[in-house]
């Protein structure tokens, strides 16, 4: 277990992971590497954040609330562009966006990748450099590519020729050049979920290595001499912890580097290994840190580029969960416990698929604590659901909660910053969470809470 290297808390940090891989434990215990590095048992046994008692941020901002831990997202941030010291670190934008996020990661020297048209006016209102911004997506639209354009970003990962088309286009009625990176499948098979695994061949994004269309995208942009080809871009997928992947995809963007070298004289200046990088959900993951992920990584593209007698490329990487997912817990109120004749008791809170589908869509693991108090009662193995009619609307599949859990007791889920916010949805019409940025003792609203009336106002009918 790496807690001292994460940023372990300094306190009694979360809970243990998935129940049927461990005894029940003393269920007021928190494990480090779970939860942001500023939270820690306070008064009464309730959970504080940066000085400030969950109690009392529920009172005030009301539950189901995401609660962000601001100091450890930009240390997470100082971590990898310190690991990173002449690369590029984009901060993947679609883990979580708002406004306050982006002049944090800019503030802390990081890039910003996007991947819509959303993403980028959020980026560009929030005061983000354009030319710091990267524009990810596998179908751009033109209005999309013009704004990029426009707006001068920094590069544009190009993922058809159907888009390399348009941006031609559009480069030529304006007489820019932008700069481009294509997007390769290099056909591996990340050890991840199927729908978050992104450099198999049969999926949308990027043009097949294998079948040559990666090639042909980079001729064709050379050969036009329209479109400024700065390199190569890979992504293998999400919440990896195997270096294996990325070594394999190395070797392979690498290999076509040298190919276009070989068959147009030029050597492409930058290489992007994509994002992925995991976290730990439960006590069963084990991430590598910043400076591990920079050792493995440049020692694979400094090995395989001589083996091609290639210049190292610059590198850029695109972590998103690994800096924003630890930085956040969700914190819900409990409303029904019911026991079911002995199988299982649920724990129903006042969220649920609405404010967290990964655990429905990927069957992701999560764990949990009663948050407000600390109690001298048995472990029970519970499953905490939500409000929503769906039989998987589940929050936290298994988890050992105290047997005297009760309505009214406040339940946080660490780990939920990535893809939390960001994928939540209306459905039964139920009003988003708020997200609430807390730092040195101050709490501060930087997404509001939807309302009815945020609901109703786009029913025009």
């Amino acid at each position: 277990m790496r807690a001292h290297e994460a940023g372990a808390l300094h306190g009694d940090i979360g809970n243990r992971g998935p129940a049927w891989l461990r005894p029940p434990v003393d269920v007021n215990d928190l494990v480090p590497q779970l939860w942001p590095r500023n939270v820690a048992r306070g008064a009464g046994g309730a959970l504080a954040v940066a000085g400030l008692d969950v109690r009392d941020l529920a009172a005030e901002f009301g539950t189901p609330v995401y609660v962000l831990d601001e100091d450890d997202l930009r240390a997470r941030s100082r971590e990898f562009r310190d690991a990173f010291p002449d690369a590029d670190v984009y901060y993947a934008g679609k883990a979580f966006l708002c406004r306050a996020v982006v002049r944090m990661i800019a503030e802390e020297g990081l890039f910003l990748d996007v991947c819509t048209g959303g993403e980028l006016a959020t980026a560009l209102s929030a005061g983000m450099e354009p030319a710091r911004i990267g524009f990810h997506g596998n179908n751009k639209s033109v209005a999309e590519l013009t704004r990029a354009v426009d707006a001068g970003v920094g590069r544009i990962i190009v993922d058809s020729f159907a888009e390399i088309d348009r941006l031609t286009a559009l480069a030529r009625e304006r007489g820019v050049r932008p700069r481009v990176l294509v997007r390769v499948t290099v056909g591996v098979e990340a050890h991840t979920h199927e729908f978050i695994a992104t450099a198999h061949e049969d999926q949308k994004f990027g043009f097949s290595l294998a079948g040559g269309a990666a090639a042909a995208a980079a001729f064709k942009i050379l050969d036009e001499d329209v479109l400024e080809l700065r390199g190569l871009h890979s992504h293998i997928g999400s919440q990896i912890f195997d270096a294996s992947g990325f070594e394999v995809s190395a070797r392979r963007v690498l290999a076509l580097q040298a190919q276009i070298r070989d068959a147009r004289g030029v050597e492409l200046p930058e290489l992007d290994l994509g994002g992925g990088f995991g976290i730990a959900y439960t006590t069963q993951d084990d991430p590598a840190t910043p400076h591990e992920l920079a050792k493995r990584l440049r020692k694979i593209v400094d090995g395989e580029c001589a083996a091609e007698k290639l210049a190292v490329p610059h590198l850029s990487i695109e972590p998103g969960r690994a800096i924003v997912g630890p930085a956040v817990f969700t914190l819900y109120e409990v409303g029904t416990v019911k026991d079911v004749d002995g199988i299982r008791t649920y724990v129903s809170v006042d969220g649920g698929m609405s404010d967290n589908i990964r655990t429905a869509l990927y069957d992701a693991s999560y764990s949990a604590t009663v948050a407000n108090r600390v109690s001298a009662a048995e472990p029970m193995l519970a499953r905490v659901v939500g409000k929503h009619c769906e039989s998987g609307d589940i929050v936290v599949k298994d988890e050992f909660l105290p047997a005297d859990v009760q309505p009214g007791d406040l339940v946080a889920v660490p780990g939920t910053g990535a893809y939390c916010r960001s994928m939540a949805s209306n459905y039964n019409h139920v009003p988003r969470p708020p997200v609430v940025a807390v730092r040195e003792g101050r709490a501060r609203l930087i997404v509001r809470r939807e309302t009815e009336d945020d609901l109703l106002a786009l029913d025009v009918g």
